[in-house]
């Protein structure tokens, strides 16, 4: 019973801590009311929709990496913490949510908002030697990004507000009016003792059609003989609609901002995508430069340890009298240099480290258990022997096809279109149909001041209290009917037709801006699969070269052995052998840009590296990360 009942809480805590870990990024809570006030209008709306605060701690992914103050990181894993933790994909993760806002304000009626999030470039690696990356079209490579933002309609005919509304007026009036002409009212000063009610509903549609039903009443008391009826009550149900025949018509011209912030919403996702590509393209740039870069240091120290035992030869030769003290000193220096390089190297190590742990992390360095942290890449470049690339032409079908550039400039095409009929209806004159329908009534009870001769008697249907008014009205006992037909031409029209004409501008700007992103990519694919040939062949010459550099050091060392080779050709061949393993590092993480921005540009990089928009969206990725079994030795 206690293992059970154990078990039990365990599974309970489990799901809490499950369900915590993967809540959502961006949380809209639930609608909350003005205390007091709010029970009495939650029927008509709510008043606050708290947004949750902005997310500022890393997932529990980061410290599962953390052994003997190393962080060990795999591809995987950068992804992963890419997605999880990084500020440039958080902030666009706002972009969707601000989009169906105001879609919701449209579909009230109201106006358009801005709300594009612009794409950022990514971090960049803090050496670049060696290294050159492939420039991606509209995304822009690292050198700035700009986005399809979406578009913001505000001119024209203007849609009709299209929330309900009720209206409720209740007042009081004491009037006191001296009289001129006391014959008429038979009293010196005239006072009035009224009030007033006044209610009713009002709604607009997409139609253009705008429905007005409303309830008056108005009772009154007058200290005057001459009204038959004294207090009396008069009121009536109005019922007015009014229609725009030309403009302001239909739901084309009326519902066009509703439709906007739709194609907006979607302007939204495909740059939540661009922005994940481009930030998870650059990550792994730095990845793959801190790996190049671990490569280089390891170089660097091996060249050390080869100059330095050098030295230690010489000096030891030169104690013997078997070599010049010159040869000591050139050895020196090359021990000097090797140190040189080799400091430059680890600032680089230690500079790559800085920028990756701020991109991986939504606290950057300001933890000092991350800070003091060394990262240790689990993965090694490897460039592949062959590499088969489809036909331009079908790679380039490819990336018109995939990438969210095109996509987003489409639909914002789209929209320039929808607009234009706003700015177009707004040509028209003004033509309105309105039907009116009115019921009215008439109560009260008879002048307690007495009847003046003359006046007659009250009619007997009138004679009662407020519900014979409501009777009256609704046997529509005193039916009013009103139809009018309201024309309203202005001249010139200055303002309307050039809002018209600056949105068919606009729309032909959009059509060639589509235009130039179609090139763009086309040119980026061409780009992307020369730099990728280039950067193999470039890795090639530098593998044959370091292989060709290394035999001539060994040559040289055995020539120095039996005396036919000096110390000098021989440190210039370490030297040598040290720039061109420099250099082969270099190639290959030339080759790793080349590859990634070849992705970029045929919008593989979400399928290449496994990642689910879904998990991006949410922030929370479900692949596994965990230490391997035995970690590499690092070298502190």
């Amino acid at each position: 019973m206690i293992y059970f009942r154990c078990l039990t809480m365990f599974l309970v805590a489990a799901a809490a801590f499950a369900q915590q870990s993967f809540a959502p990024e961006v949380t809209i809570e639930r609608p909350r009311h003005i205390p007091l006030v709010g029970p009495v209008i939650k029927p008509f709306g709510s008043l606050i929709r708290p947004v949750a605060p902005a997310k500022l701690n890393n997932t529990t992914r980061l410290e599962s990496l953390l052994s003997g103050g190393n962080l060990y990181l795999s591809v995987d894993d950068v992804i992963a913490l890419t997605l999880e933790n990084n500020l440039d994909i958080a902030i666009q993760r706002y972009g969707p949510y601000l989009a169906r806002e105001v879609i919701r304000r449209a579909q009230g009626g109201g106006p358009l908002r801005s709300v594009g999030l612009p794409v950022q470039p990514g971090p960049v690696s803090v050496s670049t030697a060696g290294v050159t990356a492939t420039a991606v079209g509209i995304a822009g490579g690292g050198s700035g990004v700009s986005t399809g933002g979406g578009i913001i309609a505000s001119y024209g005919t203007q849609p009709p507000n299209l929330d309900p509304s009720v209206f409720f007026y209740a007042g009081f009036q004491h009037l006191s009016t001296p009289e001129s002409n006391t014959g008429l009212s038979f009293v010196s000063a005239l006072v009035n003792s009224n009030r007033i009610l006044n209610y009713g509903y009002q709604q607009s549609f997409t139609t253009g059609t705008n429905f007005v039903a409303q309830f008056f009443s108005y009772r009154t008391e007058i200290n005057s003989e001459a009204y038959v009826l004294n207090p009396y009550t008069s009121g009536y149900i109005d019922l007015t609609i009014t229609q725009p025949l030309l403009q302001g018509w239909g739901r084309p011209v009326n519902d066009r901002y509703i439709r906007i912030a739709k194609n907006n919403l979607k302007v939204t996702d495909y740059t939540f995508e661009l922005q994940v590509i481009t930030t998870v393209s650059a990550v792994l740039n730095l990845y793959w430069d801190l790996v190049s870069f671990d490569q280089d240091l390891s170089i660097k120290q091996q060249a050390l340890e080869t100059a330095q035992q050098l030295y230690e030869d010489n000096k030891h030769q030169a104690e013997l009298g078997t070599l010049p003290e010159i040869e000591v000193t050139r050895a020196q220096a090359q021990v000097s240099q090797s140190k040189e390089d080799l400091l430059i190297a680890q600032t680089n190590v230690a500079q790559q480290e800085t920028v990756l742990k701020n991109a991986l992390s939504r606290t950057g360095i300001a933890s000092a258990s991350l800070d003091d942290v060394h990262i240790v890449p689990l993965d090694h470049i490897v460039v592949p022997e062959n590499e088969e690339l489809p036909p331009v032409k079908s790679l380039i079908d490819e990336a018109l096809a995939h990438r969210p550039e095109i996509e987003y400039s489409k639909i914002n095409l789209d929209s320039d279109k929808i607009a234009l009929a706003g700015t177009k209806n707004a040509l028209l004159p003004t033509l309105n149909a309105q039907l009116d329908l009115n019921n009215g009534g008439l109560t009260g009870n008879p002048n307690v001041l007495g009847i003046l001769p003359g006046l007659g008697m009250p009619e007997p249907s009138t004679v009662g209290g407020y519900g014979n008014l409501l009777a009256q009205i609704f046997r529509r006992d005193y039916p009013n009917y009103t139809a009018s037909i309201q024309l309203n031409i202005p001249f010139r029209n200055r303002a309307p037709q050039a809002d018209y004409v600056a949105d068919e501008l606009t729309e032909r700007t959009g059509e060639l801006q589509l235009q130039k992103a179609m090139n763009q990519v086309r040119v980026d694919v061409k780009n992307a699969v020369v730099s990728l040939q280039q950067a193999r062949a470039r890795y090639e010459s530098a593998v044959a070269t370091r292989v060709l550099q290394q035999q001539t050091l060994q040559a040289e060392q055995m020539r120095f052995k039996f005396g036919e080779s000096t110390i000098a050709t021989v440190v210039q061949a370490q030297r040598d052998l040290a720039t061109d393993q420099t250099a082969e590092v270099e190639a290959m993480a030339n080759y790793t840009h080349a590859k990634i921005a070849f992705d970029q540009a045929l919008g593989r990089t979400l399928d290449v590296n496994h990642i689910s928009i879904d998990e991006a969206k949410t922030g929370r990725v479900a692949r596994a990360s965990s230490l391997p079994e035995n970690l590499p030795v690092v070298k502190q």
